[in-house]
């Protein structure tokens, strides 16, 4: 596997394989990377000839109270681990590389409505910082598809917008959540819990089965979202928000919808913990 720092190197590498004629698929990451990582750069090896991989903690995404400066950064291990997967390129950035201006003069890209709910409630800022750094990592590596995990599913949905409002040729595919044994949903944050909270988290995933399961025999939405965000202060947990939303745009759900999805967000001491669960209402 290659590792590339330099955006004129990169350019030059995906030149070279465009002239080859070859197909190439992106995986972005902020690193400390785990299995569900490497989960979408095995898919991504499967849908294209070529497979670039970028690491970078992006700090436009991340609030003035939130773990920035604490956020692990394992560049040799995540390294060694890309190439293990077979990874063609790994694309490690420094802050000077993607903001050569700075934050402050950095044009922004914004998403809104999908933007401001649900995590971007509690978050602001936090998708125009996403948005705007997985734009310009499209445009570097220009890609023919993205992969991203579903666990983060408004992040999915923003990044699809995007691409569809800018006319971006590019495919973004998402994958399954991948889980633990015990069916906390994999994080690079999972790190950050102690054993008592470590052992305490599958709450969350418990709590989302139960309230698709009422969703699913027709359960009134209002009565499944309440009965879980105490479910999950029964479980040790501070819920941020418990909501059912459509699946295709996260809009509250009508009558006839069924096509529905259970979304939570919930405090485990001062790590912030995220899981959604799909569902077809009247199944």
């Amino acid at each position: 596997m290659e590792r590339i720092d330099r955006l004129t190197e990169l350019r030059a590498r995906v030149a070279d394989w465009r002239r080859a004629g070859e197909t190439i698929a992106f995986v972005p990451t902020m690193g400390n990377l785990h299995h569900g990582h490497l989960t979408l750069v095995a898919e991504a090896r499967t849908r294209a000839r070529r497979t670039v991989v970028s690491i970078f903690v992006n700090p436009l995404q991340f609030g003035p109270q939130e773990d920035l400066a604490a956020y692990p950064r394992t560049l040799a291990r995540d390294e060694s681990l890309l190439g293990e997967a077979g990874c063609d390129l790994l694309f490690a950035p420094d802050p000077e590389t993607m903001y050569p201006r700075g934050q402050r003069s950095q044009t922004r890209v914004e998403v809104p409505e999908l933007s401001d709910i649900l995590c971007g409630a509690s978050r602001p800022g936090h998708f125009t910082g996403v948005a705007t750094v997985v734009c310009k990592l499209f445009h570097m590596v220009q890609p023919d598809l993205a992969l991203f995990g579903e666990k983060d599913y408004q992040q999915l949905l923003v990044i699809r917008r995007l691409t569809e409002d800018l006319a971006i040729p590019i495919k973004i595919i998402g994958v399954p959540t991948v889980r633990e044994a015990d069916g906390l949903a994999m994080s690079s944050r999972n790190g950050y819990l102690s054993a008592d909270e470590r052992a305490r988290a599958p709450a969350l995933y418990r709590t989302l089965k139960g309230a698709a399961q009422a969703l699913e025999v027709g359960r009134a939405v209002a009565e499944v979202e309440l009965e879980a965000s105490e479910a999950l202060k029964a479980g040790g947990l501070r819920p941020d928000y418990v909501s059912v939303r459509r699946r295709s745009d996260l809009a509250e759900p009508g009558s006839a919808d069924r096509e529905l999805l259970v979304l939570a967000a919930a405090y485990l001491g001062g790590t912030r913990l995220i899981d959604n669960l799909r569902l077809l209402r009247g199944s």
